[in-house]
Order: structure tokens, then sequence, then C-alpha cells
């Protein structure tokens, strides 16, 4: 198989980890944050809890496997994001450990003040790594600062640690960040709707809807947003080549992340997919219809993934400071024996994981009542 087709296909795959992150491990994040609010009493909140607690660990498996995919298949990717955005991704890792302590321990004390601070714990864990990714997205978009010298060391650019992420706060990456948490939260209100009932099932259908809305303007305002910003024309690229960041030209042009969708027509196809899935929710989520409204939720945010990879296609990391050391799926790729061994263990293991996790789905599907909280109340979270 040619280095090039094995390149192309690790971008995909990774875009696959990532949809898939977003996907399944949104939805706990957004019962997660939606929690606080939709269940008024102790038992509502357990039932929230409890819809997503047999499988919210088993969903970290896509950021487990996302990072390992990306340091084993992008190692400089994984590199210059790691430490460019050191102070999010540590504030990301901080809030994920805490969710875990909260779903455990939260109901192993019945006072309401222990219970109390566990609930705004979990909030804390799922509203943040969301927003989080967003606003690193965004910054990715607009390019990092940082760039390699000569002998290919990494030099960062930014002022320092503090300042950089002081920095990373831009109203641009602050509107992505608000998208990436209103379309998890949405996706969370959906599945609450899916698995409840009576009043609680009402007001998480009314947060889905208002979730699903604000997701939909945003990226409308992102999509108009982006052509008004500097994007990245790469030249002598050599898809073929042993990967080396600094062989390329690259020209800084204003709203040249849109020339994707003019060289490339079909590629419209994804932010369609993103208006229509997050459209199609909230009408199949009015009429209760929780269960085609969870499908068509995916495939919004699935279409709003999609949107952010083509459009700044083939570039992975813009450099923002020094353009020609921009990393992208030409140049910054383990090597094509790595890719070709890594693309067999995906093929192996892939359908292993999304069969797993069909059955435990399956086997957990049905409606979760204050009642059956309150007759199973030892065997819940």
């Amino acid at each position: 198989m040619e280095y090039e087709i094995l390149r192309f296909i690790w971008w995909v795959l990774v875009g696959v980890l990532l949809i898939g992150l977003m996907v399944m491990d949104g939805h706990d994040m957004g019962v997660g944050t939606l929690s606080p609010f939709v269940g008024k009493t102790d038992l509502e909140r357990r039932a929230a809890i409890n819809s997503v607690a047999p499988h919210w660990d088993g969903n970290q498996v896509w950021f487990v496997t996302g990072g390992g995919a990306i340091f084993a298949a992008w190692p400089l990717v994984y590199a210059a994001s790691f430490s460019m955005l050191y102070i999010a991704i540590l504030a990301v890792l901080w809030t994920l450990f805490l969710r875990a302590p909260a779903f455990d321990y939260r109901s192993k004390i019945e006072c309401p003040k222990w219970r109390g601070m566990w609930d705004w714990v979990l909030f804390t864990g799922s509203a943040v790594p969301p927003l989080l990714f967003g606003v690193a997205f965004g910054n990715v978009i607009q390019g990092i600062p940082f760039h390699y010298d000569v002998d290919l060391r990494l030099v960062s650019d930014a002022a320092n640690p503090i300042m950089g992420f002081i920095a990373l706060l831009n109203p641009f990456a602050l509107l992505c960040g608000v998208v990436a948490s209103a379309m998890t939260t949405a996706h969370g209100g959906v599945y609450l709707t899916l698995r409840t009932e009576g009043a609680m099932q009402k007001r998480a259908q009314k947060a889905a809807m208002i979730f699903s809305l604000i997701a939909i303007i945003g990226f409308a305002i992102g999509g108009l947003w982006i052509g008004h910003i500097n994007g990245y024309i790469a030249s002598n690229l050599d898809p073929n080549a042993q990967s080396n960041p600094l062989v390329k030209t690259v020209e800084v042009v204003q709203g040249a992340w849109l020339n994707n969708y003019k060289l490339y027509p079909f590629m419209i196809v994804a932010p369609v997919l993103g208006f229509v899935g997050l459209i199609m929710s909230i009408i199949f989520n009015s009429k209760l219809k929780s269960g085609i409204a969870f499908i068509f939720s995916g495939i919004g945010m699935a279409g709003i993934i999609l949107t952010a990879g083509a459009s700044i296609f083939p570039f992975i990391l813009p450099s923002s400071s020094v353009p020609g050391s921009s990393l992208t799926v030409w140049d910054a790729t383990s090597s094509e024996h790595t890719l070709l061994l890594m693309l067999v263990a995906a093929l192996i293991f892939t359908p292993l994981i999304l069969v797993y996790t069909s059955w435990v789905y399956k086997i957990m599907r049905g409606k979760l009542t204050t009642a059956r909280i309150e007759e199973n109340s030892h065997g819940m979270y």
C-alpha cells in the first residue's frame, strides 16, 4: 500500500475516533452537565446518573484510543499540540479524573450536602472537557504559535505558559467551545429524553432542543466567521516523501479555509450533515421520537467535526508564527511500516469495540424511573 494512501487512511481514522469520542463520550458528558438541572430531586438526579453509569467508563476508550492514535500516527502533532496546549489539556485531564469518584462516591452517604457536592463535581467533569476541546480546536484553525529549528526541534513562540493559555481564550475559539459544549449537552439531553419519563423527560426534552438550537446558531456564525480569518495554502508537498515539515512552502491568505469547498464541491456534504442532523434531531425530539432524534443528533455532531477537518485539510496543526513549520497529513506522520501495522490492529480491534459497545447498550436499554431507582436503591449509583 502506498505511503500517501496510508497517510490519508489515518487522517480518516483519527477523524472517526474524534467523532466516536464526541458522540459516545459526548452524550454521557451531556447527561452529567444536565443532571443538576433536569433532576429536581435526589431520585431524579440518580436516574440521570444511572442512565450512563454502566457505560461511561467504556466510552472513555474513544478518548484513550484517540490520544494513542495521534501519538503513534502523528508524533509531531502529538508533541506540538500537547506542548502548546499543555494547560488546557491538563485542565481537561483533571476534570476527567474527577468524574470517576463523582459516579462512585455520590450515593455512598445519604447526606444532601455530600451528594450535592458530587453533583457539581460531576457537572464540572462533564461540562469543562467539551468546552476546552472546542476552544483548542478553534485555536488550531487559527494557528498555534510554534516552529521547528533546522534540527527539527520544537520551539514555542508563546510568551509564557500562562499568557499562552489566556491567548487561547480568544473570541473565535470561545465560539468553537460554545458549539462543542452545546452539541454534547444537546446530545445528552436527547439521551435523557429517551431513557426517562414524566416531568424529568420533559425538562430533558426542552434542554436538548435549546442546546441544539444554540449549536446550530453557533455553527452558522462560525461558518461565516471562518471566511474572514487567515487560512493556509501549502505547496511543494510530496505525499509519498519522508516526513519533514520544513520542506514545503506555506502561504497565509484570508478566507483560505474555504478553498477546499471550491476545489472539492462534494465536501459541502459535511456542513449540510451538521445542520440537517441537528434540525432533524429537534423535530423528532419534539415528537418524543427520541431514538431517531439521538441518531440524528450524532449525525449532526459528525457533520460539524467533518466540516472542521475538511476545511483545514491537508493541515493538521497550522503554525501562526512560522507558517512553514505547519504540520500536514503529508509531512507529520510516522513511517509507512508503522502506519501499516497500526492499520492492521485497527481493523481487528475497532469492530470488537463496536460490537461490545452495541451489546452493552442493548442490555442496558429501557426507561429509568424514580420508582425503579427507589426499589433498587442499593444496586444503583
